[in-house]
């Protein structure tokens, strides 16, 4: 897992998603963070410092570590975006 900062957090996620493995997530909510744990597999949370406040890009971060992978069905979809690193 990885937490990546810069301005807005766009340019951050997009170069992070070229890196093989990767599955980078731009957070500006707590339900957003929960949601790319739980049904992506988001593996790197990035954010962006010009547009968050510290209080919420802390509960973001926390919102993020603390959700676990759901699998099952979600599964299913992971595995595509993974597939798509072998074309």
């Amino acid at each position: 897992k990885g937490i990546l900062i810069c301005g807005t957090g766009i340019g951050i996620s997009i170069a992070a998603n070229k890196c093989k493995g990767i599955r980078a997530a731009l957070c500006g909510d707590v339900f957003s963070a929960k949601m790319c744990r739980e049904h992506n597999n988001a593996n790197v949370l990035c954010m962006g410092e010009r547009v968050l406040g510290v209080g919420l890009a802390e509960m973001i971060t926390d919102a993020w570590l603390e959700t676990e992978f759901a699998g099952g069905r979600h599964e299913r979809r992971v595995n595509k975006i993974m597939d798509l690193e072998a074309k």
